[in-house]
């Protein structure tokens, strides 16, 4: 089970207002009860914080205002010990354009590590003036401080003669660049990286034919120079990324219909992407899991089991779970289905304790990209109930983004002592997970009732209800036999006249042996 931590806002240990690793290590011990395996870290690495540190200098030294490589070992260290593994962020499709290696190349013509051009390229948008010696233009990825790095073209042009092949010079050498970059935080005992939009480096790919050789290529190195490291792909498309080499890739928000199907009401962080369509997960049960599963199907049928599909409650560029009318104490079937899918469940820091996104805020670091407010996802985590919601003892106007003004925001201590709180919820039913390896990453399932409850069946022996809707929900039960025995349940009763769910329910149960489905 994979927990993302955005570090500047995750624990400050030495109260300049802003997340560290020291804070990251001071609490570990909340995340190992939890039952945490890996930690994902957003990046950490130097950084003039443009686009909140996706913009790198130095892809080797961790940013001063995170702490030290040094207090990276520590982390790994103590994370090893707890026995969870670090996830660091990788970058490659841009750097800074304060990177040296950028500032080498607008004073150079012969150097390619970036894509050049000597005129204003068509369609103008991405295309920046270079105001230094070699003048012309660069390609950037998002903002202008963000220069492509070339990992050269699929498809030759002779409109478009600045088009280098992927085996040119300059993309051979950001390739090996990349082996250097994992290698060398390999070697420090990172587990492995989540790859930042990692379908995006070779340009005018269609099918993405060499993105896909290019990341095979990284596979087949890692997997010969350092075996048991993985790489988790910000894709967008399971189905292609897991054949290409990766060990598994996001269903994401901003690529596809799955993942917003499940939790986008409309609310919170909306982009171009926003379709208006309902979520299954809607208070007022207006969604479908149709969408969710046909998607689903597709992916599992093509990775075939060589890798696997990274579900995730929330991200730094996407509303929390709990946003806009769903409250958190509606959100615990989201994770009862989150949990006993076989995906890989990726838990956003904070939607443990149901941390809501967080509307109005001014934009911090370029959070506000193309009228997207990811700023609201990405508060201080709520600790206690002391100042600051004791993230930080900086004072208030020193944070690096204000902590939520609600008065009843839920915090770790307060859940912590409540048995009933959301956060014990998730902490059970991960245990639960844990326990019983037919409810992991993996197996059959077998859909027994769409929608409202969704029923499935996960292997041949445990039974999920899952109501995501405030109104009660009733399904068949076709099933003979002595009764299933509860394993987590919130709600839902099985008996042999049906299935009847409670509003925002969930039940997980283990069928007797003398049970016979009617399916």
């Amino acid at each position: 089970m994979l927990y993302q931590i955005y570090p500047a806002t995750f624990a400050d240990s030495d109260g300049d207002g802003i997340g560290d690793l020291r804070g990251v290590r001071e609490r570990l011990d909340h995340l190992a009860w939890l039952g945490v395996d890996t930690l994902w870290l957003s990046p950490c690495f130097a950084s003039p914080f443009g686009d909140g540190g996706y913009d790198i200098t130095d892809y080797l030294t961790v940013d001063p205002r995170y702490g030290t490589n040094e207090d990276a070992d520590a982390l790994i260290e103590a994370a090893r010990e707890r026995g969870m593994r670090i996830m660091l962020d990788l970058v490659p499709g841009h750097t800074s354009h304060q990177h040296p290696w950028f500032l080498e190349a607008v004073e150079n013509p012969d150097d390619h590590r970036y894509i050049w051009s000597d005129r204003l390229a068509s369609p103008v948008r991405g295309w920046i003036p270079n105001h230094a010696a070699r003048g012309g233009y660069y390609l950037a990825n998002f903002y202008p401080i963000q220069p492509a790095l070339n990992f050269g073209y699929a498809r030759m042009d002779p409109a478009e003669p600045w088009r280098q092949p992927v085996s040119a010079e300059g993309p051979q050498a950001n390739r090996a660049a990349l082996r250097e970059i994992m290698g060398y935080w390999f070697d420090r005992g990172v587990s492995g990286f989540r790859v930042d939009m990692a379908a995006s480096l070779v340009k005018d790919d269609p099918g993405l034919v060499e993105t896909g050789r290019l990341w095979a290529e990284m596979r087949d190195w890692i997997d010969r120079t350092h075996p048991g490291c993985i790489l988790l792909s910000e894709w967008g498309d399971p189905k292609t990324a897991v054949p290409a080499g990766f060990h598994a890739d996001f269903f994401l928000h901003f690529t596809g219909q799955a993942l917003r199907s499940l939790w986008d009401n409309g609310t919170g962080s909306q982009g171009g992407w926003a379709d208006g369509r309902p979520c299954y997960f809607d208070p007022e049960g207006r969604g479908t899991m149709s969408t969710f599963l046909a998607a689903w199907r597709e992916a599992d049928e093509a990775i075939d089991g060589a890798g696997h599909v990274a579900l995730p409650t929330a991200n730094h560029d996407f509303s929390r779970l709990t946003c806009g009318p769903r409250t958190r104490d509606m959100v615990a079937p989201a994770f009862a289905f989150l949990l006993t899918w076989p995906s890989l469940p990726v838990i956003y820091y904070g939607d443990e304790i149901g941390m809501r996104y967080v509307p109005g805020l001014p934009d911090k670091e370029g959070s506000q990209l193309d009228g997207e407010a990811r700023q609201g996802s990405r508060t201080p985590m709520q600790w206690d109930g002391s100042a600051n919601a004791g993230f930080s003892t900086a004072p208030q106007d020193r944070l690096y983004l204000p902590v939520d003004p609600d008065e009843q925001r839920p915090t770790v201590a307060a859940a912590r002592a409540d048995d009933g709180s959301l956060l014990h919820h998730v902490q059970r039913l991960i245990a639960l997970r844990k326990a019983t390896p037919a409810l992991g990453t993996g197996g059959t399932v077998q859909v027994l009732h769409r929608d409202y409850p969704f029923v499935y069946l996960r292997g041949d022996r445990h039974l999920v209800v899952i109501n995501g809707r405030r109104e009660p929900a009733t399904a068949p039960w076709p099933a003979t036999g002595s009764a299933p025995r509860p394993l987590a349940v919130h709600g839902v009763d099985v008996t042999a006249s049906g299935i009847q769910a409670a509003g925002f329910s969930y039940g997980v149960y283990e069928l007797a042996p003398d049970t016979v489905l009617d399916v």
